[in-house]
């Protein structure tokens, strides 16, 4: 009991498995004996079996008391609905199958937009499964709903009282120590008394806690609240503070660090520190963090203005190498504040989100900034809707899958026809190698519980109420075992459904037989779609989401790069809007990358390409789109065309901008198969004589405009420094790829459907 005990928290350290168990076990049989001796309906007792099964141990949604009742209750409407229409089209095989492909595709993609939804999935999925399967009139949905509505009505009851979880926000406490360790290595920065490179590890380990942390979940930690959007958007934000800090951190006694450079980083610690506890235990002083958000911006200004009267004029070598010195520490001070100012913009959105009233919440009133939950979902969606998108293969490839299956359990006339769609769903996975791993896997664990299962039937006969006896214990079993492993999961279920038919109408073994029959069938049909929609496994969808990542995130800032130019020969507000659109574009592939890189995690079996390679890779992605913002809000806040002439320095920044984004297009295109990596570029090629030259004999009457030309340059470079650590990565991917076997590469390289 002992191992078993150390495994089981070792595979689910909060006991959840066992939380839902042992509540679907109290309420599982309580809603089939109420449905069989009490009403007296097999019909409404199938189905308030099952839906305790659906609503207990497949769905466990997190977050606050209140949003677990609401989500639970928004299943509970859903598949009401849901039943509704499988009844209604499980009258004719082609018109079932046809409905199962639609709606499976519908709940699957829908995932997409939430996690809330995207883990409740598998519950929406057999609300519809069970109905369509089972063929009934119109005059069956009242004792079908009456069953389901059973099992909402005590499953809202059980998750209230019954073990409640505890309030779980693992994303967020790691984001709040993040920030805090982050504050402390930026105060001891600029300490006289500080050590800063004690405090890094130490903030770097913080940082690695809260992205490991993001990725660790099968799908993106985010719901359609204010609240969770806000907060998601501060791992990628913290991920590139952290990047900055790390890369370029500054001594002590740096001579150029001056007093409203270190004004600006003091603000920004603080502002942090306080951004940190308003997230933490506790939820700290959060009527201040306004306050210091406005204080840092305000320290920004001042720095800004400051280093553009100090502006150094001479033209000599030794005045190249004077103005860069100059402008250095406070352009990475200006890093620094738009990262800082980002993240304590996303929490004080999710904190004036959470102080909302009831009223203003039912209404949808958003606070400043928080944007609309329906215009995200679309975002969200649009996203995916595109040929490479590992979200929408998987989606098709299930609902083709869960369609075939219908069809065949019907055409077939099996025996409890719904274990074979089940089976489909329970092993589909994202390439045929690992959907061929489970079948086998399921079948074992199957055929073993069939022998538990049979010799205990045969063991007690027709004793009923031993039957009844064992049914909660089977239960239990049977919602742990598959955190232990997937095919003591299958054996668990098996053994519950023996004992569960048996109480219905007694034929002993017969049914595991039955119940071996019908889940081999399910698993060939999972098998047969797995090998013929996009077989190309998590490798090859991460390396074409890389591509896509790098292409997108380099065009992005490029166009922001250029911002400046082509507002000089265009409508400002129709620059603005091409700059949004390529924002948007660079933030959907970005998302789609987080998709791939979730899949590549949770693939079994060897991972082919080390995961530290791989998470650079990643990291790289995320440092050139969030620079592209910090680009696009130094020039967001510049003043119109009109002043000093910048022929000449648009020129040069162009071209240094082409250098780097260029190369980040290189590499996106040998990610995809097309050309090697290209080498690393010389250094000082966006910072070079020429940029410097070309601002000073340009914009001596803008100055302004010239410090934002530099900083553009800046972070340009940085950029382009950053090209070090993605260079041996990314030949390991494409390494990788030209070793693959060649049927693998052709498939994975292809932009077509099959």
């Amino acid at each position: 009991m002992g191992d078993w005990l150390r495994r089981l928290r070792a595979r689910d350290a909060d006991l959840s498995s066992l939380r839902r168990a042992t509540r679907t076990a109290i309420v599982m049989p309580a809603m089939f004996a109420l449905g069989i001796k009490a009403i007296g309906n097999p019909t409404t007792a199938t189905f308030a079996a099952f839906g305790s099964f659906a609503l207990l141990l497949l769905a466990d949604f997190g977050g606050t008391m209140r949003e677990r009742l609401a989500a639970q209750a928004s299943l509970v409407g859903a598949g009401s609905v849901l039943i509704c229409l499988g009844t209604l089209a499980s009258r004719n095989a082609w018109v079932a199958a046809a409905a199962m492909v639609v709606v499976g595709f519908l709940v699957l993609f829908a995932g997409v937009v939430s996690s809330v939804l995207a883990a409740a999935s598998t519950s929406v999925l057999l609300s519809f499964i069970l109905p369509v399967c089972l063929p009934g009139d119109v005059g069956s949905i009242p004792d079908r709903l009456a069953g389901w509505l059973l099992a909402g009505a005590a499953s809202l009851v059980a998750i209230s009282l019954l073990w409640p979880a505890p309030v779980r926000e693992p994303l967020r406490n790691a984001a709040a120590e993040a920030c805090r360790q982050l504050a402390v290595q930026l105060s001891s920065e600029v300490s006289p008394d500080g050590a800063p490179e004690k405090g890094l590890a130490t903030s770097d380990e913080a940082v690695a806690t809260l992205r490991s942390m993001f990725f660790a979940t099968p799908y993106r930690p985010t719901g359609l609240t204010t609240t969770n959007r806000a907060l998601v958007r501060l791992v990628d934000e913290i991920v590139w503070l952290g990047v900055i800090v790390n890369s370029n951190p500054l001594p002590n006694d740096h001579p150029a660090v001056g007093a409203a450079v270190r004004a600006v980083q003091t603000a920004a610690a603080t502002l942090l520190d306080h951004t940190a506890k308003a997230l933490g235990p506790g939820r700290g002083p959060q009527d201040s963090l306004q306050q210091h958000l406005d204080d840092l911006v305000r320290a920004r200004e001042e720095m800004e203005r400051v280093a553009t009267d100090a502006l150094p004029t001479a033209h000599s070598g030794d005045g190249t190498r004077e103005l860069v010195s100059s402008l250095e520490p406070s352009f990475r001070a200006h890093e620094l504040s738009f990262a800082v100012t980002a993240i304590a913009g996303n929490v004080e959105v999710a904190l004036a989100a959470e102080r909302r009233s009831w009223w203003q919440k039912l209404l949808g009133r958003q606070p400043p900034g928080g944007g609309g939950a329906l215009a995200s979902a679309q975002q969200r969606a649009g996203a995916h809707v595109e040929p490479h998108s590992v979200w929408l293969h998987n989606s098709v490839r299930g609902a083709i899958g869960l369609g075939g299956a219908v069809l065949i359990a019907d055409l077939s006339g099996a025996q409890h026809s719904f274990w074979i769609v089940l089976g489909t769903l329970s092993v589909l996975r994202s390439n045929a190698l690992n959907t061929g791993q489970n079948v086998l896997r399921g079948l074992l664990g199957t055929a073993l519980g069939f022998v538990i299962g049979g010799v205990l039937v045969a063991a007690i006969g027709a004793n009923t109420t031993l039957l009844w006896i064992l049914l909660p214990i089977a239960i239990v079993v049977a919602g742990v075992a598959p955190a232990l492993s997937f095919a003591a999961g299958q054996g668990g279920f098996t053994v519950t459904l023996l004992i569960l038919f048996n109480i219905v109408s007694p034929a002993g073994w017969q049914v595991g037989l039955v119940r071996i029959e019908d889940v081999a069938i399910g698993f060939g049909v999972s098998l047969v779609v797995g090998a013929l929609f996009w077989p190309r496994g998590a490798v090859a969808a991460l390396t074409q989401a890389l591509s896509e990542a790098y292409a997108e995130s380099a065009n992005y800032l490029r166009a922001v790069a250029e911002w400046d130019a082509r507002r000089s020969a265009q409508a400002s507000s129709s620059v603005t809007h091409a700059v949004d659109a390529e924002a948007v574009r660079a933030a959907a592939a970005s998302r789609r990358l987080d998709d791939a890189f979730r899949g590549f995690l949770a693939e079994r079996g060897t991972k082919h390409l080390p995961l530290a390679q791989v998470s650079a890779l990643v990291t790289g992605v995320v440092s050139l789109r969030i620079t592209a913002d910090a680009v696009r809000d130094l020039w967001a806040r510049a003043a119109e065309p009109g002043r000093g002439d910048r022929a000449g320095a648009r020129a040069q920044l162009a071209t240094a901008t082409e250098r780097v984004a260029g190369w980040y297009v290189s590499v996106a295109q040998a990610l995809s198969g097309d050309g090697d990596i290209p080498p690393l570029q010389p250094a000082n090629t966006c910072l070079d004589g020429k940029l410097l030259d070309a601002v000073r004999r340009d914009l001596v009457d803008a100055p302004d405009l010239a410090v934002r030309i530099i900083w553009t340059g800046g972070h340009l470079d940085a950029v382009r420094r950053f090209e070090d650590s993605l260079l041996e990565p990314a030949r390991a991917v494409v390494a990788y790829r030209d070793n693959a076997p060649r049927t693998v590469v052709r498939r994975s390289m292809s932009s077509s459907w099959l």
